[in-house]
């Protein structure tokens, strides 16, 4: 048979349809992964063959022999979701009853202002400006390494965050002591932009195929990512394209700074942001507002951070006081 005329392998299907619908890499990673682990799990058999009781059989297996966390379960059951109903158009139904992996209640780490101040000198350059944003403005690791030079709008004070969880925008809080960090990271940003105008003219990676839309926008300074890699890469198409910084870098810079504190309790880039939300509530921010600034889905994810201050017991004081 001539390869061009050949059908379309199944996970070659897969990964069109969530480029089509502009899914992230990250889940197309993810859901991809899910996929094949669930066709290995059934001894390779083709998932159109396959419906509702091995999806359960799988996700029991996940639960009860690999012990995974909730969320990695529910991660697995909304990729296989995605495969019967958006790419073999044979929806599963009710899966039944399957044993659920416990989630269970933990309360996040956070820090006082004191402590975050302290890890912050442990920093500095670019992670400084980074790890200030997630505590300064409530940011996801995530959201920080993507930003562009076009989300910093300092006359409204705020910074926009594009595509976040769930893939809506929103925008937050710029710390007016972040500013002129940011002012001299963007002045940095220029030279190397025009430093790669000079040599070779190395564009930033672009959502949604938006360079052949604006051909020019890669290599405008609106659309520089704030915190770039250090060198550049090969697209999927390869072409070569500079990316953003990659989180594990962050990760291990703030892990160091961490340690270097000598803080009681460990933390991590997500401590930043937990910290953030603490203390906007701990100065009275409504909880509908810290909400919005965190970019949380429904309240009852922001509410885990009023017991973590242990003040919302209805005025009840201790017999001690």
């Amino acid at each position: 048979m001539d390869t061009h005329s050949r059908p379309p392998k199944l996970m070659e299907r897969v990964k069109a349809t969530m480029g089509v619908k502009r899914y992230s890499p990250r889940t197309e990673k993810t859901y991809c992964y899910w996929i094949r682990f669930f066709i290995r799990f059934h001894g390779m058999r083709h998932p159109a063959t396959m419906g509702a009781p091995e999806v359960k059989a799988f996700l029991e297996h996940l639960a009860v022999e690999r012990r995974v966390a909730a969320a990695t379960q529910n991660q697995a059951l909304n990729a296989l979701v995605f495969l019967y109903r958006q790419i073999l158009e044979q929806p599963l139904g009710d899966i039944g009853e399957f044993s659920r992996a416990k989630r269970p209640r933990r309360l996040p780490v956070v820090l006082s202002h004191e402590e975050v101040t302290r890890v912050l000198c442990h920093l500095s350059g670019p992670m400084y400006l980074m790890s200030a944003l997630m505590y300064g403005s409530g940011l996801r690791l995530l959201e920080t390494c993507r930003l562009r030079v076009r989300d910093i709008d300092f006359e409204l004070q705020v910074i926009t965050v594009r595509a976040g969880k769930g893939d809506k925008d929103r925008t937050t809080l710029l710390p007016a002591s972040c500013i002129s960090f940011l002012q001299r990271q963007i002045s940095s940003v220029q030279h190397q932009l025009d430093y790669r105008l000079a040599h070779g003219r190395v564009p930033v990676t672009l959502p949604h195929a938006l360079d052949r839309k604006y051909p020019n926008a890669g290599t405008s300074l609106a659309w520089q990512w704030l915190f770039s890699a250090s060198r550049p890469c090969c697209d999927m198409d390869g072409k070569v394209v500079l990316h953003h910084i990659h989180p594990s870098a962050v990760q291990k810079a703030v892990k160091h700074a961490m340690r270097a504190a000598s803080l009681l309790r460990p933390g991590s880039c997500h401590t930043l942001r937990h910290s953030f939300a603490t203390q906007l509530l701990s100065q009275g921010t409504d909880i509908r507002t810290v909400q919005e600034l965190l970019g949380h889905k429904s309240v009852e994810t922001t509410q885990i951070y009023t017991h973590v201050l242990g003040k919302g017991f209805a005025g009840v004081r201790s017999p001690l006081g």
